[in-house]
């Protein structure tokens, strides 16, 4: 019996796989309708990172029948996650802050030197757009998950239940972080091959091992050849190891 229990005491846990798709807004609907299409052939749910305001064209509020596909996704077992409001960093922070924003995020670092004020006021827009629309959120991914710590403030006064960086998933009701780095290719940017080859291997090797895994997928991935088959092996490799797909919000919850 004694061996038996510290059997199961070891036990790992099954590995949780989230697949966001980032940048979700009326310019990039085709490019979302084909990564939703993949996740729907291999029968999982995603995370939609939706942009309420204008970015690359008009804000989902100047495209209003485009919050339809996003509702049936929701009512598929999708799940819509606030991605900031334009997409776009400011003049906002200190040159510092401001030159991490643009090497890690390419300039997308909408939340990563904005006051408590400022933030709200994005977050207040945002929700404002989709609830307007009939969409609802409780969750939020800051644009190249950086954000600073008075957006977070921000974010758990608004009371979103929680936020997500690069390491993981943090819950603002409790203070619990579930650890998982972020996984992403950097299409166009030097090492883009090299990289994409490593966040296979690596996922190969994590898919048995229990944690939590997260794979983003964004609409330029898809103008590079190669990236899309790439990221749908690190997927079926998770799966096939037993890996069980959710949304950011299943994770938290559960």
């Amino acid at each position: 019996m004694g061996r038996a229990y510290r059997a199961s005491a070891t036990r790992r846990a099954p590995t949780r796989l989230v697949v966001s798709v980032h940048d979700v807004a009326p310019a990039t609907a085709e490019q979302t309708r084909r990564w939703c299409a993949d996740a729907d052939s291999l029968g999982i749910p995603v995370s939609l990172l939706t942009i309420p305001g204008p970015w690359r064209g008009p804000s989902l509020a100047d495209e209003p029948g485009y919050a339809d596909v996003l509702r049936a996704r929701a009512e598929r077992g999708d799940e819509l996650v606030l991605h900031g409001w334009s997409h776009r960093a400011g003049p906002e922070g200190s040159v510092l802050r401001r030159s991490v924003g643009r090497a890690v995020a390419r300039g997308a670092a909408e939340f990563a030197a904005l006051d408590e004020a400022q933030a709200a006021e994005r977050l207040r827009a945002g929700r404002t757009v989709l609830r307007e629309l009939g969409l609802a959120t409780s969750g939020f991914t800051p644009p190249g998950w950086l954000a600073s710590s008075a957006a977070n403030r921000a974010l758990r006064r608004a009371g979103f239940r929680y936020t997500t960086s690069h390491f993981g998933v943090h819950d603002l009701w409790t203070g619990r972080l579930r650890r998982g780095f972020a996984l992403s290719h950097r299409p166009g940017g030097a090492g883009e091959r090299l990289g994409a080859v490593l966040i296979e291997e690596w996922v190969r090797r994590r898919a048995s091992r229990g944690g939590l895994i997260r794979i983003a997928l964004h609409p330029d991935d898809l103008d590079r050849p190669g990236l899309r088959d790439t990221t749908m092996r690190a997927i079926e490799a998770v799966l096939a190891a037993g890996g069980r797909a959710m949304t950011y919000s299943e994770v938290v919850i559960r």
